[in-house]
């Protein structure tokens, strides 16, 4: 994508800012998780291995983690000029991002089914708020590509900033997938072994 000095210092100054956000982001993620890794086990309510379920955490890693790869391949073809291309790409990246909010739902209606609330331990508490949090940054990230969908048919919006919009995005996903790890790491894999 062809873009004029101006442009390009322009995108520059926004992905600074951008990154800026991210740092921000990355702090406050690291707070909690800082404060699970404190809190769990905790002494009252019951221990993470009763309540973690393996096969939910692996379908839904899978999912979430095949959309960075997903939204790589619309990148790509963004690149190219390849609209049908981008816009099948956006679309499977966005279907996985949505089953991955389903098991996620799942799994949270399911704990509070079984009685495992916010006020049952500290460690459920920091557990929601930790987990919680990175699922309300999926759904916003749905609702973004749903406006990169409407924009990308939009004939008068520039292709320049579409593509910048876009570029931001897949910082944004980039980001979430890379927060994912760490929970399987920090949250999941060390209760589920």
């Amino acid at each position: 994508m062809e873009m004029n000095v101006n442009e390009a210092e322009l995108f520059r100054d926004k992905q600074i800012g951008f990154f800026i956000y991210l740092g921000v982001e990355a702090l406050m993620f690291l707070t909690l998780f800082v404060t699970y890794f404190i809190f769990t086990p905790s002494s009252e309510g019951p221990h993470p291995s009763e309540v973690f379920d393996a096969m939910t955490v692996t379908l839904s890693s899978i999912f979430l983690l095949s959309s960075s790869g997903t939204l790589f391949f619309s990148e790509k073809a963004l690149s190219s000029d390849k609209k049908k291309s981008m816009l099948v790409w956006l679309g499977v990246t966005f279907l996985f991002a949505v089953i991955f909010m389903v098991f996620e739902i799942s799994e949270f209606s399911h704990f509070v089914s079984e009685g495992y609330t916010t006020s049952t331990s500290s460690f459920l508490s920091s557990y929601y708020v930790l987990v919680g949090l990175h699922a309300a940054h999926v759904l916003f990230g749905c609702f973004w590509m749903g406006i990169l969908f409407i924009q990308r048919f939009l004939p008068q919006f520039p292709k320049t900033l579409y593509y910048e919009k876009f570029k931001i995005f897949s910082y944004y996903w980039h980001f979430v997938d890379l927060v994912w790890i760490f929970i399987i790491l920090i949250v999941y894999l060390r209760y589920l072994v």
